[in-house]
């Protein structure tokens, strides 16, 4: 694996032609954006295939196929391109790249009520085995796909390779993050959230200085708002690729459908207008278009406003990713949202950042795990984020601060049921962070029951830094956190039954293309003997 590259040129999996960041300037120069469509038909003149293909969560005997048919992708109706009739879509599984051998085919149906979005739940396969895939419609044959089954889940792998990432503010900087973690030698990518942006886009597209058609900068509501907002932060080569080259496991946080939401309650609850009933339709509409842009399998396809993003994958007897949804089922933020001091509200005992149903399947799955490593994939910093460096203390209120006693459960589960070698996964921050997690935060000599580490933005806070003000704050404050950094990236692992080591990836640069990439830090966990160390 290469510590520092650049952008490189074009792999084996990219030579067919993606249409990225570039492209989408001269798509909408070009009046892509315009009401001509391609017709459903026999034959389909233009590539409908523009958004690429995709694959996610993998179990032993098979991978969900994904892909969306969108000749013209930002067309301002959320079609893609496309007129209602529904399209064949064949697809087929081999052991090669060029297709000598295939072992799975079929045929599925790409419908309007679904933004002609395909998702292939393929089975029959062999745990642990690199796969290719393509799709084929209308004359047109898709990108080649590369994928790999989980683990038997009851072998014993030497070692199990992941990178995670988050946030990824189209307007705020280039997906450069993603044509390396495309590179990378992983067998799963977890997206923590922040798949899109909700923010009102200006004119010229922020920092890609990319024009973009009025129907497109609005904060979206409507189903074809969110479908168009996918769609552009989706059609970017380097965010293609990566989804090309491993399957992907994804669960979503706030900024899918608003900011800080909870439940059903708008970060505008506050409001006289705000009725939920109305954020729940705004958020039906987030979470179909979320469901028609990503790799999802049938169980997690919303119904409106109900829909189950939590679950689990095993690989063998090495590790259980635990993935969690944090804003769903959780109670309002209290004390009004923001960072507080001294808010009573976030210690009550009956709030839950969970909800008491997944709260249940959690803590089930955990006590029944007899993996060496149990990991939960999730949205917000669970161990304690004190911002006040002084002798006072602050905390976030949408982080799980603002939900003691549903880390205290957590973390009463983790030790009364010995959970092996728990490790916290998390997104949100825009920063790296390494941390001890602390069985009692009020008691420095309180023992280390696990480690959290938390990945940086793919581009969301645009170039950052090495170690920022608010970095140098939380280490001041917080004994436990042992590193922090502020550059974009993401953060590739590597499981094997003596270590967790996470390297911190970063970037120089987002606001141009082209950066390389370094990894800033390796920490590592021992199996057996919970804590961070520099490695």
């Amino acid at each position: 694996m290469r510590e520092n590259s650049g952008t490189g040129g074009t792999s084996a999996l990219e030579r067919r032609a993606v249409l990225g960041a570039g492209t989408v300037a001269l798509a909408l120069a070009a009046g892509g954006l315009t009401a001509s469509r391609a017709r459903a038909r026999e034959r389909f003149s233009e590539d409908p295939f523009t958004l690429g293909v995709a694959s996610g969560d993998p179990w032993p005997d098979g991978v969900v196929l994904w892909t969306r048919l969108a000749p013209h992708p930002l067309a301002p109706d959320g079609a893609g391109g496309m007129d209602p009739a529904p399209v064949d879509v064949h697809w087929e599984v081999a052991t090669d790249e060029r297709f000598r051998r295939v072992v799975r085919s079929g045929r599925t149906r790409a419908v309007a009520e679904l933004a002609h979005s395909v998702h292939v739940e393929v089975t029959g396969l062999l745990p642990g085995h690199r796969y290719y895939y393509r799709f084929r419609a209308g004359g047109v044959v898709s990108p080649v796909g590369r994928t790999r089954t989980a683990p038997s889940p009851f072998s014993r792998p030497k070692a199990v390779n992941f990178a995670f990432a988050s946030c990824q503010a189209w307007f705020e900087g280039f997906y450069t993050a993603y044509r390396h973690l495309a590179d990378e030698d992983v067998d799963l990518v977890l997206h923590l959230g922040d798949y899109i942006y909700e923010n009102p886009i200006d004119a010229m597209g922020g920092v890609r200085q990319v024009p973009v058609a009025a129907e497109l900068r609005p904060e979206p509501t409507t189903l074809t708002q969110y479908r168009n907002r996918h769609a552009l932060h989706r059609f970017d080569q380097d965010l293609i690729a990566a989804h090309q080259a491993h399957p992907w496991a994804v669960v979503w946080d706030d900024h899918e459908v608003e900011d800080n939401w909870a439940r059903d309650i708008s970060k505008l609850d506050n409001e006289p207008d705000q009725d939920p009933a109305v954020f729940r339709q705004r958020a039906a509409a987030g979470f179909q278009a979320y469901y028609e842009h990503l790799p999802l399998r049938l169980p997690n396809k919303p119904q409106g406003f109900d829909a189950r993003m939590y679950r689990s994958l095993r690989y063998g007897r090495m590790a259980t990713f635990h993935i969690l949804d944090t804003r769903l089922f959780r109670d309002d933020q209290p004390c009004g949202d923001g960072t507080r001091s001294g808010c009573a509200e976030r210690l009550l005992p009956e709030r839950s950042i969970l909800g008491a149903e997944q709260e249940r399947w959690l803590y089930r799955g955990l006590g029944r795990s007899d993996a060496t490593w149990n990991l939960i994939p999730q949205q917000i910093p669970v161990g304690q984020v004190d911002t006040d460096p002084g002798a006072g203390q602050s905390f976030v209120m949408d982080f799980w601060d603002g939900y003691v006693a549903s880390r205290r459960r957590l973390f009463k589960q983790l030790t009364d049921q010995d959970v092996s070698n728990p490790v916290v996964l998390t997104g949100d921050m825009h920063r790296h962070l390494a941390a001890d997690l602390k069985q009692d935060y009020d008691d420095p000599d309180s023992p280390t029951i696990g480690v959290e580490f938390v990945g940086s933005s793919i581009a969301t806070g645009k170039d950052g830094m090495d170690l920022d003000p608010s970095g140098a704050n939380l280490i001041a404050a917080n004994p436990h956190i042992k590193f922090t950094n502020f550059q974009r990236g993401y953060v590739r692992c590597s499981l094997t039954r003596e270590t967790c080591r996470a390297d911190f990836r970063v970037l120089p640069y987002v606001t141009t293309p082209g950066a390389p990439v370094s990894t800033r830090a390796s920490y590592i966990t021992e199996s057996g003997r919970p804590g961070v160390q520099l490695h």
